[in-house]
């Protein structure tokens, strides 16, 4: 049995993704990004009130770099992942790992903009400096980008990052980053991808939001 609990637009969108691709199957328990997550029953399952959070037979796992790293294991004839004796193995980890690194940013930026509800609770030099950082991420997977994608094939690495992707460009536009936009759209093709988007507008109400402005 496989359950992944997840809310859109959010890092669980890795998980779903991933579960796509790898073609098992699998339910999925969809949240509201409200209070929810940290009521029961789910706050027994992750006490954290965050997502993602999968289900896999007696295992609960609730940190999206492990749960690719587990079901990559689980199911290897997929080859999403890299095993201990590929010569990859080493970079597929640090690209599974450094989705996080993008995201934190990305979290920041989403707290300052949506999540607090008046402009003087915002900060204009934390806005302006986390979008700084973010782009300072994006620039690290530009100048690592060799091929069509960060590996020599299509990979769980692929799917964190490019998620981490989905979410920066509310903030960082990809006009800079042309290997990077090349290699994004490639995954926008995927049928997988297509299927772990939300199916309506969800936490984030534009396409993009600029490092500071004034709300009307």
């Amino acid at each position: 049995m496989i359950r992944l609990h997840h809310c859109p637009q959010t890092r669980s969108m890795r998980s779903l993704w991933l579960l796509h691709e790898l073609g098992v199957p699998f339910d999925v328990v969809t949240y509201p990004f409200d209070k929810t997550l940290r009521e029961e029953p789910y706050r027994s399952l992750n006490p954290t009130g965050r997502v993602p959070t999968l289900e896999i037979d007696d295992v609960v796992l609730t940190e999206s770099g492990a749960i690719a790293e587990y079901l990559c294991e689980c199911f290897p004839q997929a080859g999403l992942g890299r095993d201990p004796s590929h010569d990859e193995r080493p970079f597929w980890l640090n690209w599974i790992h450094f989705a996080e690194t993008i995201s934190q940013h990305t979290a920041a930026l989403t707290q300052q903009h949506i999540a607090l509800y008046d402009d003087s609770m915002r900060s204009p030099i934390i806005m302006q400096l986390e979008a700084k950082r973010l782009a300072k991420t994006l620039a690290t997977v530009e100048s690592r980008l060799e091929g069509e994608y960060l590996l020599s094939g299509f990979s769980a690495a692929d799917i964190g990052v490019g998620q981490a992707v989905y979410m920066a460009r509310h903030f960082v536009t990809l006009d800079r980053f042309p290997k990077l936009t090349a290699w994004f759209a490639r995954l926008e093709a995927r049928p997988a991808y297509q299927r772990a988007l939300p199916d309506e507008a969800g936490l984030y109400a534009r396409d993009f939001y600029p490092p500071w402005e004034s709300t009307p």
